[in-house]
């Protein structure tokens, strides 16, 4: 009889770990039938049984780790592999340190996995490559991509809790083949957890998302054409699929920062259609949407790194965003559509901004109230809104300017910048 040392395992080189991980074993094996097993090399503590989609797998933990590479080391060695009810186990280390029994949200099984990518290339993994990896188990439905402050990450819809639970024993901590991968892409690791959904939203095919079941659903254009959206350029730098609608986030808020400043900063380099304000793992983000990919290019690579106040206060972090067009449903003071040629005096959104209280103005006028033309695109070469009309909030006086932007200048065509407020950055080609 073959010993298990000759046997597939799933992992070649997994460091010893007091958990084992049990393959092939009968259908349904009990808790007493594992402790059997490991009873001669130490004593095992915890043990979870019927894992996978064929509930064939478990995991025994030993209160040793001397125990558990005891029983490793002779397994891998004898002539007579390990057996339960006469059928052969494949033993191999697992890669937990200790199983856990409580269950958390993470842990309870469900039909769509959360992937993160770990890897100094992970965001140039594919969607594609996420599909060949994750179908090995089953058909997949749906995969969505996006970035968080994890990492990259992906979340992958199975028609069942089983088969997820079978993908996530079998790749949770192993690397994606580096066949499947572009030359120079580095090592990417897939750590794998449940998620709490269990049908993803999918509404059109495109490099960030797919929906396998719906073959007539729209593909965007994104994905129909080039525009510089390919998530790696033929040169296999490109880390981002350029968008027009840029995902600001805010970070070290000292001061508020209103739609109506986002709306000064960023119209120095284009006219602005949509402005969506909205809190987000404890801080401020903004999607701002420009009328073209090339402009949202030209103010990320501008603003990106910068304070909005002096003192590196309200510093911008830049990203593309996934979406192209941003649905705006009421204009108040989070959210605003500018191509509405008239739109409605803003409604006044009660809630509380992250800054907590706002600090009141050093310098100027009392805020103004909004009103519709400060909203348009200004064409006129000659309008230049007042530095505080609108916006109201300005930080009290202190270090006095802020940085020139003179990495870029570009000035989109018959667009003045406004004017700054107190303590605000500079702009392109503005003159003191």
């Amino acid at each position: 009889m073959a010993s298990v040392s000759t046997q597939p395992q799933f992992r070649y080189t997994q460091p010893p770990s007091k958990v084992l991980h049990l393959r092939n074993l009968p259908w349904e094996c009990i808790e007493e039938e594992l402790i059997e097993l490991g009873k001669p090399f130490g004593k095992v503590v915890n043990t979870k049984c019927n894992v996978g989609a064929n509930r064939n797998q478990a995991f025994i933990e030993f209160a040793d780790i001397n125990q558990a590479i005891a029983m490793i080391s002779y397994y891998a060695s004898s002539s007579e592999p390990a057996q339960v009810r006469g059928k052969t186990v494949y033993l191999q280390y697992s890669n937990r340190q200790e199983i856990v029994n409580n269950k958390t949200a993470a842990d309870v099984a469900g039909n769509v996995l959360l992937v993160t990518i770990e890897g100094a290339d992970a965001r140039l993994v594919s969607i594609d490559v996420l599909h060949l990896v994750f179908s090995a188990f089953g058909f997949v439905h749906k995969i969505t991509t996006f970035e968080k402050t994890a990492g990259f990450q992906a979340l992958v819809q199975f028609s069942d809790a089983e088969t997820a639970t079978s993908a996530k024993d079998a790749l949770d901590g192993r690397s994606i083949p580096s066949y499947l991968l572009a030359g120079h892409v580095g090592p990417c690791t897939l750590k794998i957890t449940y998620s709490g959904h269990s049908d993803l939203s999918v509404k059109f095919q495109s490099h960030r998302s797919r929906d396998y079941t719906n073959p007539y659903l729209p593909v965007a254009q994104s994905a129909m054409e080039g525009n510089g959206q390919s998530v790696m350029g033929l040169d296999g730098k490109r880390l981002e699929a350029e968008s027009n609608v840029l995902l600001a986030s805010i970070e070290n808020m000292q001061y508020a920062v209103t739609l109506d400043v986002l709306h000064m900063v960023f119209s120095a380099f284009g006219p602005i259609q949509k402005i969506a304000m909205f809190d987000k793992n404890g801080g401020l983000q903004a999607l701002i949407q420009y009328p073209d990919i090339q402009t949202a290019i030209v103010a990320k690579e501008a603003l990106e790194g910068h304070c909005i106040y002096d003192g590196g206060f309200c510093k911008l972090h830049l990203s593309y965003s996934r979406h192209t067009d941003l649905s705006i449903k009421v204009n108040n003071d989070r959210s605003r559509d500018y191509t509405i040629p008239n739109p409605p005096p803003p409604i006044m959104n009660t809630q509380p901004s992250i800054s907590g209280q706002q600090q009141a103005p050093m310098n100027g006028p009392p805020p103004q109230q909004y009103n519709t033309s400060q909203y348009a695109p200004m064409n006129n070469q000659n309008f230049i809104p007042q530095s505080q009309a609108g916006w109201g909030t300005a930080p009290p006086a202190g270090p006095q300017g802020m940085q020139r932007m003179h990495n870029n200048p570009y000035i989109p065509p018959g667009t003045m910048p406004p004017q700054a407020g107190p303590g605000m950055m500079q702009y392109p080609g503005h003159i003191q």
